[in-house]
């Protein structure tokens, strides 16, 4: 996986030495989802925005100390953690062992260190086959399910709307929802019926059976304004007449 898609999220309570590792990440070419100093905050936010890699101090000060956050994590998320630790003792090492940390760098670390041991994580990450990595969506007859917030969800067909390419992501909209996907939109796509959903943009696909408003130029749905391609015109206008 290339650096720039690899989200880190870091967890210190330091944060002199949060802004230092922040710093030195982004500097590296990684995209640091965030900097929270407690474990309480880093199980929410892998919740709400799952990161790749958890850079996590194994002794956090407040309920749950690094050990206990990876345990909290675990229990809805499976991403490789890298304990940084200035305590090297067998008692902490032995509890830390049963949350299968893939490092563990020792404070004061240097940047080499942090930077080798991180390129080793991420050479592990690119080589899981596709079958080992968390599905974040599966499509049955009638119904989409997606991973949202660590669970799969439900989408009934009938009730989405329209999917929008969002750059390497893709939001699938209902009335009063949406969800982000971290799959291009070709690959929702191809995955979709399409009897039902048509692509009528590079950047949108449309439950045809929802349409509002059909223009020269545009579509509007639930009074979205979705761009219509020359392109994409013709497919559109013979599936409407199908229906």
């Amino acid at each position: 996986m290339e650096k720039n898609k690899i989200r880190i999220l870091i967890v210190e309570d330091d944060m002199i030495i949060g802004a230092n590792v922040s710093l030195l990440l982004t500097n590296l070419g990684y995209d640091v989802t965030g900097l929270v100093p407690r474990g309480e905050e880093a199980v929410v936010h892998v919740r709400e925005n799952p990161p790749h890699i958890l850079l996590l101090d194994i002794n956090l000060k407040g309920n749950l100390n690094g050990i206990d956050t990876a345990k909290a994590i675990q229990k809805h998320a499976d991403i490789p953690i890298i304990y940084l630790t200035a305590n090297s003792d067998n008692a902490t090492f032995e509890l830390a062992k049963e949350t299968r940390p893939k490092a563990f760098i020792t404070k004061p670390f240097n940047k080499l260190n942090l930077e080798r041991t991180l390129e080793l994580v991420v050479q592990n990450l690119g080589e899981v086959s596709k079958s080992d990595e968390p599905t974040e969506f599966e499509v049955l007859h009638d119904r989409i399910f997606v991973r949202h917030k660590g669970r799969m969800v439900k989408l009934l067909f009938e009730d989405i709307l329209y999917v929008e390419a969002d750059r390497n992501y893709c939001k699938i909209v209902e009335i009063n929802k949406e969800y982000t996907l971290s799959s291009s939109l070709k690959t929702v796509s191809e995955s979709l019926p399409d009897t039902q959903f048509i692509k009528v943009h590079r950047s949108y696909m449309v439950n045809i059976f929802k349409l509002d408003v059909l223009a020269e130029d545009h579509l509007e749905i639930n009074r979205k304004w979705i761009p219509l391609s020359k392109s994409h015109k013709k497919l559109l206008m013979k599936r409407l007449r199908t229906i």
